[in-house]
């Protein structure tokens, strides 16, 4: 004879078991389309090469301790597709530069230094920018060196800016590599074919420059080559 309720009992125990099932079914899905977004970003970032311009490029050779200078790099897209990432990755060069896991420093070949990479220069906390905003730019990535300032449309520019005041005198070159994306796979070229990039050369001394009073009492920088009536 069934027992008064079983019935219920039975109808109770199938519909939790059906709830289970539908919220993992639910949660199947979820997982899926999460792993369809990471494969929707990776599609982004798809191999090639992506054309660009490098339409400025500006830092001062000569450079005192202590003073602060801006660098300058402005970068267009000349293709037809968009960029999936602008970066640009910073390197003092020499071996020293190269080693370091600072943008504008070297490493310290020292034995025994606690923190053997040192600034040559020192950027400011609320920098880089880009295109005159007020808000930092150049997202973090993986590479301390490398600066990420997102997509960059057909025919668009984005033009980058460093404040850095130099600490350390030398005769330095700091070498600058414009990418297309995070990944190896995308790669920036110029018209030519070459890979997009460059250098500056970059002299820091303690000495401040020459400078000559003009006759309405500006003072001014000195010329190359000053007359014995300007000394």
């Amino acid at each position: 004879m069934e027992r008064p309720g079983g019935n219920l009992e039975v109808r109770r125990r199938f519909h939790v078991a059906a709830v289970a099932a539908a919220v993992a079914a639910a949660l199947s899905l979820a997982l899926s389309a999460c792993g369809g977004s990471e494969s929707s970003a990776d599609s982004n970032e798809a191999p090639g090469t992506y054309p660009v311009r490098i339409v400025t490029a500006e830092f001062p050779a000569k450079q005192r301790l202590g003073e602060t200078t801006l660098l300058r790099l402005g970068v267009r897209n000349t293709g037809r597709k968009p960029l999936p990432a602008l970066t640009v990755t910073i390197s003092v060069g020499g071996k020293e530069g190269h080693s370091s896991s600072l943008p504008f420093g070297y490493r310290d070949p020292q034995p025994g230094l606690a923190q053997p990479d040192r600034p040559v220069w020192a950027l400011s906390a609320d920098y880089p920018k880009a295109n005159g905003a007020s808000a930092r730019a150049g997202a973090e990535t993986a590479s301390p060196k490398t600066f990420d300032f997102g997509p960059l449309k057909p025919g668009a520019t984005t033009e980058a800016i460093w404040k850095l005041s130099a600490v350390k005198t030398g005769s330095y070159r700091l070498f600058y590599e414009i990418g297309a994306g995070l990944s190896s796979e995308a790669k920036a070229e110029t018209a030519a074919g070459t890979a997009a990039g460059g250098s500056f050369a970059a002299k820091i001394t303690e000495v401040p420059p020459e400078t000559v009073v003009t006759d309405s009492g500006e003072v001014v920088p000195a010329p190359q080559n000053p007359t014995e009536a300007n000394r």
